[in-house]
């Protein structure tokens, strides 16, 4: 009897785990495009700090991220308890502040004066040259900051997820958001401090590689540095549209219907219908998360302009 109990409760915790497998699979599927955007984020916090004060800083945000999900894990649980129906609009409510951050990027310099982009780079570089300058002070206010950025993207990833595993029940809830939780902190921070560092090895290779071959790989980490950034920003852009777009997509009943009669028709297609059958879905997430960022920018904007100023 004991015997068949203990296979009992191994087979239990099987099948727990391996529902917790997929359940994981599809939340960190859907919560995908938000690192992009969370990896360049936090990495472009960190510039204007010391070249040996970055990895403290970086250290410093990350034990604020994982009290950012200390707080966010128990409130997404206890939502999901007590008022389960007010699920499905944090989703469109996130998936729409995703759309609208990322068309607000591209609209950026169009909404906003060119010497008001470059002040806080011109504060950054201040800060350093500078001794006058309370560098201790610069430094928590950079943390600051991105903690608070950090808490806003941590939300919208636990929320997703949170959309994921709604149906599961609280034991499996747990388990796949503290793995999401802890991977996607754990997985951010370590690309962000290698990230901000492959600039710092590079030039260490110009100045003491004493072989052609490290002097060539100190210039090519020199160079792919900004670029690298640059492309994190881009991509984390895209997946956000694409994401935020899928989550509108998924709770509006006629833009699903829309996307799956789409999809239909697009693989019906002769020759390139398997192909275009699976990327239309993301072509219309891509199109509605785009649309509704424009829209939600320029009602924004268009009432901070009616706003009466003081």
């Amino acid at each position: 009897m004991a015997g068949s109990s203990l296979l009992t409760l191994l087979d239990d915790i099987a099948t727990l785990l391996d529902d917790v497998s997929v359940m994981t699979k599809v939340a960190a599927k859907k919560t995908a495009g938000v690192l992009g955007d969370d990896l360049a984020l936090n990495a472009e916090q960190v510039t204007g700090v010391k070249a040996d004060r970055e990895l403290p800083v970086v250290w410093a945000v990350f034990k604020g991220s994982i009290l950012n999900k200390v707080i966010l894990v128990p409130a997404a649980l206890l939502i999901s308890a007590f008022i389960p129906w007010l699920i499905i609009p944090l989703l469109m409510l996130g998936g729409a502040f995703l759309c609208f951050e990322g068309f607000e990027k591209i609209a950026h310099k169009w909404l906003h004066p060119k010497d008001q982009q470059d002040s806080e780079h011109k504060a950054r570089l201040q800060a350093i040259a500078q001794n006058k300058t309370n560098m201790v002070e610069f430094e928590k206010n950079k943390i600051k900051g991105a903690i608070r950025t950090d808490f806003i993207l941590s939300a919208e990833i636990i929320t997703i997820t949170l959309g994921a595993v709604a149906q599961a029940n609280f034991t499996q809830q747990l388990i796949v958001l503290c793995i999401i939780a802890s991977t996607m902190t754990m997985g951010v921070y370590g690309l962000v401090a290698g990230i901000v560092k492959i600039d710092d090895a590079g030039l260490w290779l110009k100045q003491n590689g004493t072989a052609k071959w490290q002097q060539s790989l100190g210039g090519l980490l020199l160079a792919a540095a900004p670029k690298l950034m640059k492309f994190l920003s881009v991509a984390g852009t895209i997946a956000m549209f694409l994401v935020g777009g899928g989550i509108l997509v998924h709770g509006v009943s006629a833009l699903h219907h829309l996307s799956n009669q789409s999809a239909d028709w697009a693989t019906s297609l002769p020759t390139v219908g398997t192909i275009l059958g699976a990327l239309t879905p993301t072509l219309i997430n891509g199109i509605i998360g785009l649309t509704a960022g424009a829209l939600l920018v320029a009602i924004i904007t268009l009432i901070k302009k009616l706003k009466p100023a003081h």
